[in-house]
């Protein structure tokens, strides 16, 4: 069967290179899961390395010519392979309630739209692998204080410890990205549960980050807070000085003060 051909409009930027893709398997070490989903596996390059033959892998790719190709040499788990979008699907649906564990090459279009799902379904998710464009992966495990450090820094480090794991040059993807890719892991908290209005806090993380520049006094004006919460010294700072904990207890201060009013 005819190798896959990339699709620009699917952010297609198949991987290349075999100790690459072994390396990224490495990263798995099947702690409290016993499963693992690879999304968009392209021809299998990755998908090679992981425990398919032991029945522990299951793999949702969007484009049908990829799928064909994958079932076609991929015969044994033809019933694990998957045609559809990550992002639309019900996982508890795709991969039963058991905990399992996320791994991939991602697309860059839709990369930070993984993780945010990853996050919303983090009690089904302990562990998470994947390449993103570099400058992405960098902002995810950024600590507070840069300029790097956002919504998605926060939001990740919430639940997840992350780890850079190593950067990956062009050359080694067809066709070769204008820039470098990293590989990052994700290992969930023992203690992902968070004790605040998880809504409001999400809320609170991006209204901080859409006027970063200013203090959160001023960039969380719309949310109309009485004058005594506002005077607390917190407000006096800029949304890239607080820790995900900072953040945690600014919804705590936000939340009592709407409750109180």
């Amino acid at each position: 069967m005819k190798a896959v051909r990339p699709k620009k409009q699917l952010g297609q930027h198949f991987l290349t290179d075999l100790s690459i893709a072994e390396k990224i398997a490495k990263t798995l070490d099947f702690s409290n899961y016993s499963r693992v989903l690879e999304i968009g596996p392209g021809m299998g390059v990755l998908t090679q390395f992981l425990p398919w033959k032991e029945g522990k892998v299951a793999l949702i790719e969007l484009d049908n010519e990829s799928v064909n190709y994958l079932q076609a040499h991929y015969a044994p788990m033809a019933k694990n392979i998957y045609e559809g979008d990550f992002l639309r699907v019900n996982l508890k649906e795709l991969m039963g309630a058991d905990p399992f564990a996320i791994i991939g090459n991602f697309p860059y279009n839709i990369s930070t739209q993984i993780v945010f799902k990853t996050i919303e379904n983090r009690d089904q998710i302990p562990f998470f692998s994947g390449m993103f464009q570099k400058e992405v992966a960098q902002r995810i495990c950024e600590p507070p204080g840069s300029k790097r450090y956002g919504i998605l820094s926060v939001l990740t480090q919430l639940y997840y410890h992350t780890n850079y794991a190593f950067t990956v040059k062009p050359g080694v993807f067809n066709p070769p990205p204008k820039v470098d890719s990293g590989v990052i892991t994700l290992k969930r908290k023992d203690n992902y549960q968070i004790d605040c209005n998880e809504q409001l806090l999400f809320k609170v993380v991006k209204l901080s980050f859409q006027q970063r520049r200013k203090t959160l006094r001023n960039s969380l004006k719309t949310l109309g807070l009485p004058k005594n919460i506002t005077e607390d010294s917190i407000f006096d700072q800029r949304p890239e000085k607080l820790s995900g904990a900072d953040f945690i207890a600014l919804t705590k201060k936000i939340d009592h003060g709407q409750l109180s009013t």
